[in-house]
Order: structure tokens, then C-alpha cells, then sequence
């Protein structure tokens, strides 16, 4: 009979990484849906590192863990920052015929990665509470862009969805960062100081 030998996991849990890249960066680009600053190199800078290499880096540490749900929407939204960044800056790139993005690819584009979530938001109702706040406000979130986007420029109901989904993507993304912060809190002490 073979002898079996059992490794265990001492690798760090890369999920405080994740959310607090999706986090920061959902907050930062919130602050400007909701009108407090113009879209800057500060927005795309953060799109592309921390939203989207750090979550993808998260996602490709997952699954060595064998975490399925996390390699899953880590890897995901790491790659929806970098698509959505794409998405402003390859028409002024001059990449062949790449045109700027029109309201109606945009709401498609929303509504799909709002269908994914809403599914995801399903799969956090065997998780944590903190997690299935993240995605069910995430979830809203992304409704709400596609609605935004599917309203004509000339209405003004627009720009009041627009500035609505600002102000709930910065509560999402604060979501997240707490979500992160007190998976690192509670493992450095040892014992759950913050609800989860």
C-alpha cells in the first residue's frame, strides 16, 4: 500500500489584496461618477494596477488555494478594470478602428458584467455577510450604470442616476475595503475583533 503524504496550505490568504484593490479603486472612480473630480491619470493609473493586476494576482493566488469562487470573480473584476480602461483610452491610442464606445455597447457592456455579478451575488449566500453586501451593492451598481447610459444626454433624470450610482459605488467599494481590512485585522490578532 502507498503511503500518502498530506501537504498543508501556509500561504498567505491573498483575498484582503483583492478587495481592497477592487475597493480603493471602485471608490476612486465613484468619487468621480458622483461629480467630485474629473475623470483623470489617477483613475486610469489605479484601473489598471491596483484594480486590475493586484485582483488579477489575487484571483491566480486563489486558485492555487483551490478557491474557485475567489480565482473566479478576482480574476473577473481584475480584467474588467483593465477592459473598462481600455475602453476610454484605445480610441486616442490610434488601435486600428477602434471607436469610441457608444451608449448602446455601453449598457451592453454593464449589463453583462451586472448578470455576472448578480450570479456571484447567489454564490455569497453560502459566505460571508460582509461579502454578499459587496456584490449585492455591487450588483446595483452596475444596473444602475446601464441605466444611466441607456437615459439620452439631454435628459437630466442622466446625470441624477449618474450621480446615484456614484454615491452607492463608494459605499460598495468602502464595502470591499472593509471586507479586506478585516480579514488582515482579524488574522493578525488571531480572533474575529471585526464582524464578518
Amino acid at each position: 500500500m502507498a503511503e500518502q503524504t498530506r501537504i498543508l496550505d501556509t500561504t498567505a490568504n491573498p483575498a484582503p489584496l483583492g478587495l481592497m484593490g477592487f475597493g480603493m479603486t471602485t471608490v476612486l472612480l465613484n468619487l468621480h461618477n458622483a461629480g467630485i473630480f474629473g475623470l483623470s491619470s489617477m483613475i486610469l493609473a489605479m484601473g489598471i494596477f491596483y484594480g486590475g493586476v493586484a485582483q488579477i494576482i489575487a484571483g491566480c493566488m486563489e486558485w492555487k488555494k483551490g478557491n474557485t469562487f475567489a480565482t473566479t470573480a478576482f480574476t473577473s473584476y481584475g480584467l474588467f478594470w483593465l477592459t473598462l480602461v481600455g475602453l476610454w483610452v484605445l480610441p486616442d491610442m490610434g488601435f486600428g478602428k477602434a471607436a469610441p464606445t457608444d451608449d448602446a455597447a455601453l449598457v451592453a457592456y454593464l449589463g453583462m458584467w451586472g448578470l455576472f455579478t448578480l450570479v456571484l451575488f447567489f454564490g455569497t449566500l453560502k459566505l460571508t455577510r460582509a461579502l454578499q453586501v459587496v456584490f449585492f451593492t455591487l450588483t446595483i451598481l452596475f444596473a444602475l450604470l446601464a441605466i444611466e447610459h441607456a437615459i439620452p444626454v439631454t435628459n437630466p433624470l442622466r446625470h441624477t442616476i449618474g450621480t446615484i450610482a456614484g454615491f452607492e459605488g463608494i459605499f460598495c467599494g468602502f464595502s470591499a475595503i472593509y471586507t479586506g481590512l478585516a480579514q488582515v485585522i482579524n488574522e493578525v490578532y488571531g480572533k474575529k475583533l471585526l464582524p464578518l
